[in-house]
């Protein structure tokens, strides 16, 4: 939803008519990247718990920024790969010299920093990389089927109500700490129904999708640049119900692809030569091939 006009025709216009003048602006935009960003530090930060060197980390960063920058020079602009690579060697790499306490400190000033100067988008990664990573270092993550996630939703999507009505008021930094916020809500919810009987159908629908997020990623640009070129007129004039149509068509799609090439496959395809630019060792990718002695590692 916050993606489909953006790649569909890169635009100022579109990226600016996206936020806050319809329901995304207050369900969808600026509300997930913060959540990738988290889960990013976490991965980064269990890898290196689980004895990946330092070296080890620096090649996935390398090859993600390679990825990113072939997505940003051949299909879309808007890549947020390169970024995360980016910011992972300035700020994540570095930090694993750092203690926590120091990390915990450097988090708070780069988030505090642009909130204060009315900043919103991007600026917000390199904080939210090393919350993640906190989440990791002090044993949160592995923590989650101890605490009870529902007061932790309520309180989230409380705040995030008034928050939201200071972003319809252009009040500075609301629309950021409204995504924040709302990012918060989903994610403890998420947390929540997973503690409960719902737990396998979500796993279900959502694991596949999950095991291969970076190649749904990429191929996610492919599959809206062909579907706007089908579509035709300007992304701007889309209906909300248009873009949710498009949205859900690409989800159901790479929901049906990913069960089938799990069935066979260990590693989405990408994930695979990832892993390989990252191991400097080719990966089995099959069930039926012997599995490297660093299988378990992500």
């Amino acid at each position: 939803m916050a993606n489909v006009r953006p790649i569909a025709n890169v635009d100022a216009k579109v990226l600016n008519l996206a936020v806050g003048e319809a329901w995304p602006g207050y369900l969808v935009d600026q509300r997930f990247f913060p959540i990738f960003s988290l889960l990013f530090g976490v991965g980064f930060s269990l890898m290196f718990q689980t004895s990946a060197p330092r070296l080890v980390l620096l090649r996935r960063l390398l090859a993600l920024l390679a990825i990113g920058l072939l997505h940003m020079m051949l299909l879309w602009r808007g890549d947020i790969l390169t970024i995360y690579a980016v910011v992972g060697l300035a700020v994540l790499l570095p930090s694993t010299w750092l203690p926590r306490w120091a990390v915990a400190v450097l988090a708070g000033v780069l988030l505090v920093t642009p909130l204060a100067f009315g900043s919103n988008g991007v600026v917000l990664v390199p904080a939210l990389f090393l919350l993640g990573s906190l989440l990791t270092r002090y044993g949160v993550t592995q923590r989650l089927e101890r605490i009870t996630w529902w007061p932790w939703t309520l309180a989230f999507a409380v705040l995030a109500v008034p928050a939201a009505w200071a972003q319809s008021n252009d009040v500075h930094s609301a629309f950021a700490v409204a995504g924040l916020l709302t990012a918060g809500a989903y994610v403890c919810g998420l947390l929540a129904l997973l503690g409960t009987p719902l737990r396998a159908a979500l796993q279900k629908v959502f694991a596949p999708l999950g095991r291969m997020a970076l190649t749904n990623y990429l191929s996610a640009t492919v599959l809206v640049l062909v579907i706007g070129a089908l579509l035709g007129g300007a992304p701007d004039t889309w209906s909300e119900g248009t873009v949710l149509l498009i949205a859900a068509g690409i989800l159901v799609a790479q929901r049906v692809f990913s069960g089938l090439w799990l069935r066979r496959f260990r590693y989405g395809p990408v994930e695979w030569l990832w892993r390989w630019a990252t191991w400097l060792r080719r990966p089995a990718i099959t069930y039926s091939s012997p599995s490297s002695p660093r299988g378990l590692v992500q």
